[in-house]
């Protein structure tokens, strides 16, 4: 079901024989990619904070979530982490202790190793809970805000579900106004889907690739903005992606 691949900085990644699709970039690398795309902007926009909530659409290998407190720690900072995860394959969070990470989640063993257990970490800085099930019907269940998004599901043309105008509907609703999402996805039917949702498009080119930020609210930190509504006039036959 899942095949290991080496990824151009080195670290591993896994190819799913049921989405047809690796979980991270080969490319660019599973790490490298982590950290560019989704931590470092995020961080960047959210500085001095005392409490972070943070979203992690989908748990997959981990990457997000560890790269999360890897990159905290490295650079100290002291603000308290809660991060929420959900996950549709619990046999592949139970493997987990047995992929080979990078060097740098060397220190996070146990943390991995618990992650994969009982699904569930918590220390005097990090909280975090990885809930096995729909995505969907468990962000529906959350009355939580958060200000951290990491949009990083398998791309809309194998998970519809999780890239709608719907889907996003559900994201503005759990959003602070100063909440950030990332993804990877530039598609203009993805980014129409969160801007009919309510967000406000940003283009963020972190080091090789463009990318995609979102929030409730303009800002002038990160990225260039993206006027969709004047692309949708440019492109009438344009669409954002629907259930």
């Amino acid at each position: 079901m899942y095949k290991v691949v080496t990824t151009k900085d080195g670290s591993k990644t896994l190819f799913s024989q049921q989405y047809n699709q690796h979980y991270h970039s080969i490319n660019d690398g599973a790490i490298f990619e982590s950290l560019s795309k989704h931590i470092i902007p995020a961080f960047t926009f959210h500085q001095n904070k005392n409490e972070l909530n943070i979203l992690d659409i989908c748990f997959g290998l981990g990457y997000n979530t560890l790269a999360t407190i890897y990159y905290v720690k490295k650079h100290n900072i002291n603000a308290k982490i809660n991060i929420y995860s959900p996950e549709l394959d619990e046999v592949l969070i139970s493997s987990l202790k047995e992929f080979e990470y990078p060097k740098e989640f060397e220190e996070l063993k146990s943390i991995i190793i618990k992650l994969c257990e009982d699904k569930y970490y918590k220390d005097t800085q990090f909280n975090i809970i990885i809930k096995i099930g729909d995505a969907r019907e468990y962000l529906n269940s959350l009355e939580i805000n958060f200000d951290i998004i990491y949009q990083d599901a398998f791309s809309s043309d194998v998970n519809n579900e999780l890239w709608t105008k719907e889907y996003f509907d559900i994201l503005y609703r759990l959003s602070n106004k100063n909440t950030i999402i990332t993804t990877y996805s530039i598609a203009t039917p993805v980014r129409l889907s969160m801007y009919e949702a309510g967000f406000i498009i940003y283009e963020y080119i972190p080091e090789i690739k463009k990318q995609t930020l979102a929030f409730k609210e303009k800002q002038e930190l990160l990225g260039k903005f993206v006027d969709m509504q004047l692309k949708k006039q440019r492109n009438p036959q344009a669409k954002a992606l629907r259930d």
